[in-house]
């Protein structure tokens, strides 16, 4: 079957025209397919984590090693994954949060990204994520002898650009607290999602 662009009506979450691969700090979220627990379980408040959920903990921190990104704060939670990004080759906490975006037009964005006609652009959040998604994948069905098209990972993933050092703060002390909140939480399987 050929690719018809006119069927394919998959909508961006992400910040049109902003350039996923310029330097700041992200918050993503990443889930597991159809919210499935695979990672372990919240026992009186705190993550347990279980071999899948080591070995997600391992290649999530990793990722230093083949991008340029330090990691700041995370969570493996019992379905998904919580964790800030910071992406860049120099980043002092000043520096972090040094982008901004013009609101006012497509082309007016200072970070605005060239289109990638082949895929996602080399060092990019959107890069980061396949890549510690496929990687994850791959050593989760090795490890634990799943088929090789057994999904772990939700399609997509959640990003926020972390603009200021207040919110860097907010969103840390949401990420700790997520396990002691699990039962109230939006991704939790019994509760409906938007995800």
């Amino acid at each position: 079957m050929k690719y018809n662009p006119d069927n394919h009506h998959r909508r961006s979450i992400r910040l049109r025209g902003y350039d996923y691969s310029s330097p700041g700090a992200y918050f993503i979220t990443v889930c597991t397919h159809q919210r499935e627990c695979l990672f372990g379980e919240i026992v009186d408040g705190e993550m347990r984590l279980n071999e899948l959920g080591k070995v997600t903990q391992n290649y999530w921190q990793r990722l230093p090693l083949y991008f340029t990104v330090e990691l700041d704060a995370f969570i493996v939670m019992p379905n998904h994954l919580h964790g800030i990004l910071l992406l860049g080759d120099k980043l002092g906490r000043g520096e972090a949060f040094g982008t901004k975006i013009v609101e006012s037009g497509e082309n007016s964005c200072p970070n605005a990204s060239p289109l990638q006609p082949n895929g996602t652009k080399p060092g990019s959040i959107g890069a980061i994520i396949q890549n510690f998604k496929s990687i994850s994948t791959q050593k989760i069905n090795r490890l634990f002898y799943r088929s090789n098209h057994r999904q772990v990972w939700q399609r997509n993933y959640y990003e926020h650009i972390i603009r200021n050092e207040k919110s860097l703060h907010d969103i840390r002390q949401y990420i700790h607290h997520n396990p002691i909140s699990w039962q109230q939480d939006q991704l939790h399987p019994d509760n409906p999602s938007k995800w």
